[in-house]
């Protein structure tokens, strides 16, 4: 096995390993918070769906390239590539979906009384289930296309017709096709992405205003520590996270499908770039929800505090 194939197989390990531990974490704190009877807030359904998606994306792509970079021998058949490519995109698109609506949800939230969008801090919070359902089935649609693509590992070599993956491969398609197969995919991802940055925009012109309005009144508590404020700057930390690193997973998915047989290099960057947000975004949201760090530190405490009381 070359050196640059266990580099890659480390890196995908450790970002599988990390992504699944840290999404694992928030989602049974959102669990537990949920079951004991806290006060939930409108966006822990967004963040809970925005975890799972996370899951998905980190499981389908995360523990096959890892087997595969390790070149440890096993195959998959033509059903469970395109179900696993297929859940992977979903994943993917939902993941998108969800950091989407946390953004307009949260510009909703903080917008001044006087502004348009005063009614809909109301309304807001019943529709999130919704829109997230409506989502969810938009993008299980949009992404059945992929199951007429995708297809298993063949080991006749001489079969053109076909771009390998590593573990799987998929049909080539004239250029007028794979065009609108891509325009198909990415047009609701840059809707989302569009309406993310005129959220974070507005969201920041609000934290400005509210800001310059709090300079001219004498208060003990500074606005950098109010909720409200303290959740805009982790939902805008994490918008920008997701734009700087979705954008270079489009870079790397286009790049894939237009160049006819693309080297392994290529697709292992492309599966390295769309792990990284899955991976970093629990991370995110721990070093800023401090009641989601604790519960991560006392459950590991919990799970050591055994083992040391066997070992005195």
């Amino acid at each position: 096995m070359a050196a640059s194939d266990v580099a890659v197989g480390i890196i995908f390990l450790s970002q599988t390993v990390v992504g699944v531990l840290g999404n694992s974490f928030l989602l049974l704190h959102y669990l537990v918070l949920y079951f004991t009877g806290h006060r939930v807030k409108p966006t822990d359904l967004i963040l809970k769906h925005l975890i799972v998606a996370n899951l998905l994306t980190l499981l389908c792509k995360g523990v096959p390239q890892t087997i595969e970079a390790f070149s440890l021998e096993f195959s998959l058949s033509d059903i469970e590539c395109k179900l696993l490519f297929y859940v992977h995109r979903v994943g993917r698109c939902m993941s998108i979906g969800s950091t989407c609506l946390l953004s307009i949800f949260q510009a909703i939230t903080i917008s001044p009384r006087d502004s348009s969008c005063s009614e809909l801090k109301v309304k807001a919070p019943r529709y999130i289930g919704t829109s997230l359902c409506l989502s969810c089935i938009l993008y299980m649609l949009i992404n059945i296309i992929i199951l007429m693509y995708m297809t298993r590992k063949w080991n006749n070599t001489t079969m053109t017709t076909l771009k390998d993956f590593g573990y799987c491969s998929s049909f080539h398609r004239d250029i007028t096709t794979v065009t609108l197969f891509a325009a198909l995919l990415l047009f609701p991802d840059a809707v989302c992405v569009g309406l993310m940055l005129w959220a974070s925009s507005s969201m920041v012109l609000t934290l400005h205003r509210h800001k310059q309005r709090m300079q001219h009144i004498q208060k003990t508590i500074s606005p950098r520590f109010s909720p409200e404020s303290r959740a805009t700057k982790t939902i805008l930390l994490l918008v920008s996270t997701f734009v700087s690193f979705y954008t270079l997973s489009c870079i790397s998915q286009v790049c894939l499908t237009v160049i006819y047989n693309p080297n392994l290099f290529l697709v292992n960057m492309a599966a390295i770039v769309s792990g990284c947000f899955p991976a970093v975004s629990p991370l995110l949201l721990m070093s800023r929800d401090a009641s989601a760090s604790r519960f991560c530190f006392s459950w590991i405490e919990n799970r050591k505090s055994p083992v040391l009381m066997m070992n005195m």
